[in-house]
């Protein structure tokens, strides 16, 4: 094919992703001049289309960047007034005390929010300042200048065929060109992950750990409904097979949020992180809130868990990671939206100064030693053997050994040091011939429901004429190394139906994928165990259209 022709403009900086990361930056760049020319390009159809997180904000981040939030009409409408710890048991709960978790722990003084919601509040701050957004637009590419430094990104490629080639109403995208370029994809994003290895940036890191979290959003019964309450719980139904834990948030409008994640360290290639989900529902707790109601949103992300030591070096010439593209979340405090919009003001006043200085291209030194000596540092140091800790020696070591060493790091100090972290999410998937299936009770289509239906609520949509955005590296592998060795984990991994293994009668086993489901969530990139599956952008506007997440 001959080489595509691509119109390119040029800005002081560009910026992928209208998430709190990539928002922060746009903002804080035209704080500090207006005339600097910015924008964001953001593959969701609108602002907040892909955005989905717990969310109790820390406000920190909003307080640092517009400190008169509230006034300007921010969308954080309800405060945390009660703050709980359970352990679950199949049929009861114990909880913990509040006075057992260091001060850092209390959610006093933060909102339950609709992160979606505040991203779009922050676009329409970004644009009253004179940034341009576009959302639709999927980046799918690197653009490398002469000297190798990253010099922009392709965004807006349309109408290709479903075997790559340009369709009849083909559009090549843009080139988009900036002296600086910001990644702010959230996590295991596209680009940041070519980055990351073209320019060795995670080879002083430990590998990079993951969780997978699922969210439903309820409406209940209005007497049941207690608006500003938090709840977290850890054990069942997990138990010893898999770190993860829930959340159960009331906010306004008689509605919860009702979430579960599961670390992607787990073993046994059985597991099924999304009916883990839908079988924590029915614990009595649980399902006495939710009798009665109905579930009118779903969806699902990975979560970077990794931490402190797992952040990669966060800049390369011509280009600076942001938020989750670092992996900046405390998972203790189960918060990094404060830390990605820090990120992304910092990575800002970095640009700032440098393109004030005549400089464009080179590495913003500043921005990556400031993310581990300052606030963000700081919060993710304190923490950092949490995660270790519980992904090792499981969870009662994580409660009282990592309870501990927060303690300790609250006064400055650790007896533990710095815990590594070992394999990564994938290697860590065992041989399915040492485990047996489980049996996972039938969703009962009231409190439990199938992935498709659930997928349904996720507002999710790709065109099917385009190339599926989930790649293999090699077709064979899924039915000739994944499924007799570990039975094919992307069947129970993927949290909405994307993969299928087909058996017919007297045919082979097929390996099908219904990449029209996919929420993009990332967890096939991360946990398949042969490192096999290529997670990609589909063209611009598809894929879901998240409402209030």
């Amino acid at each position: 094919m001959a080489e595509i022709e691509r119109e390119s403009m040029e800005y002081d900086v560009v910026i992928v992703g209208a998430g709190p990361a990539g928002l922060s930056a746009a903002i804080r760049l035209k704080q500090l001049d207006a005339d600097l020319n910015v924008v964001v390009l953001e593959k969701g159809s609108e602002v907040g289309a892909h955005i989905l997180s717990g969310a109790v904000l820390d406000p920190c981040g909003l307080d640092a960047l517009i400190p008169d939030w509230k006034e300007k009409g921010a969308p954080l409408n309800v405060p945390v007034r009660d703050d709980s710890f359970y352990m679950l048991g199949e049929a009861g709960q114990i909880r913990l005390p509040n006075f057992a978790m260091p001060p850092f722990m209390s959610n006093h003084g933060n909102y339950i929010v609709s992160m979606g919601n505040v991203c779009r509040w922050m676009a329409e701050q970004a644009e009253a300042l004179g940034v341009e957004i576009f959302p639709g637009m999927s980046c799918s590419e690197i653009v490398y200048g002469e000297d190798g430094q990253v010099a922009g990104v392709v965004a807006g490629e349309f109408g290709k065929n479903a075997d790559g080639t340009p369709g009849d109403g083909y559009e090549p995208g843009m080139e988009l060109l900036g002296k600086y370029v910001f990644l702010g994809e959230g996590v295991r994003g596209s680009l940041s992950k070519q980055v990351i290895e073209k320019f060795y940036l995670a080879r002083d890191a430990e590998p990079q750990k993951y969780g997978l979290g699922m969210k439903e959003i309820w409406e209940i019964d209005p007497a049941k409904h207690r608006e500003g309450s938090v709840t977290h719980s850890m054990g069942w139904p997990l138990g010893s097979s898999a770190g993860g834990g829930s959340f159960i948030y009331h906010l306004d409008n008689n509605q919860v949020y009702v979430g579960f994640v599961v670390h992607l360290n787990y073993e046994n290639p059985y597991l099924f992180p999304y009916m883990e989900f839908q079988r924590f529902k029915h614990h009595p707790m649980v399902a006495e809130l939710l009798k009665g109601g109905k579930r009118v949103a779903y969806g699902a992300r990975a979560i970077t868990e990794g931490g402190y030591q797992s952040m990669p070096k966060a800049v390369a010439p011509g280009v600076a990671l942001l938020g989750c593209s670092v992996g900046l979340v405390n998972v203790p405090r189960i918060k990094g939206n404060h830390n990605a919009m820090l990120s992304g003001k910092a990575a800002a006043e970095a640009a700032y100064a440098a393109i004030g200085a005549g400089r464009s291209g080179d590495e913003l030194a500043d921005y990556d030693t400031g993310l581990r000596t300052g606030p963000i540092g700081q919060d993710l140091k304190r923490v950092r053997n949490v995660k270790p800790l519980w992904s090792n020696k499981g969870l009662l070591a994580s409660l009282t050994l990592g309870g501990f060493d927060m303690w300790t790091n609250h006064f400055g100090f650790s007896l533990l040091g710095t815990l590594k972290h070992g394999k990564s999410d994938a290697e860590a998937t065992g041989k399915a011939s040492k485990f047996s299936p489980i049996d996972y009770p039938k969703p009962d289509g009231k409190l439990s429901f199938d992935r498709l239906t659930n997928v349904s609520f996720s507002g999710t949509n790709h065109e099917e004429s385009q190339p599926a955005h989930l790649q293999l590296k090699d077709e064979d592998v899924p039915i000739s190394v994944n499924l007799p060795t570990y039975a094919e984990p992307a069947q129970r991994y993927c949290p909405a139906g994307v993969y299928e293994v087909v058996e017919e009668e007297g045919k082979d086993p097929r390996f099908v994928i219904n990449f029209q489901n996919c929420v993009h969530c990332k967890t096939c990139d991360i946990k398949d165990p042969s490192q096999n599956i290529v997670w990609t952008v589909p063209q611009g506007g598809d894929g879901p259209n998240y409402p209030n997440m």
